[in-house]
């Protein structure tokens, strides 16, 4: 599994409702939960002040991440992202089996 950093900014459409909104996200935690005991999601942070996110997630290849992850959360309609992929450095301090 590949890892890539997403940024995800969420825009709710002028003129949705309350309800739907909460809806919504309600479903987003649960399928964040899913996707996280899944695997996929591994950390999840909001910069101070900002409503934006910032995760580390986990899939096959950028195609599996948009289409099988990312695609499958409820707010994705909203979403903005900004994919990065990742791989590992080699002065990572939390990387096993390192060079000394």
């Amino acid at each position: 599994m590949r890892e890539f950093l997403v940024e995800i900014t969420t825009t709710v459409p002028e003129g949705t409702g309350q309800e739907e909104v909460d809806r919504r996200r309600a479903a987003e935690a649960v399928r964040a939960g899913e996707l996280a005991a899944g695997g996929n999601l591994v950390r999840l942070w909001r910069p101070v002040g900002e409503l934006r996110s910032l995760g580390i997630w986990r899939a096959a290849d950028e195609e599996e991440l948009h289409e099988k992850v990312l695609g499958t959360l409820p707010l994705r309609p909203w979403m903005t992202l900004t994919v990065t992929a990742l791989e590992p450095h080699p002065n990572d301090p939390g990387r096993t089996g390192g060079t000394a």
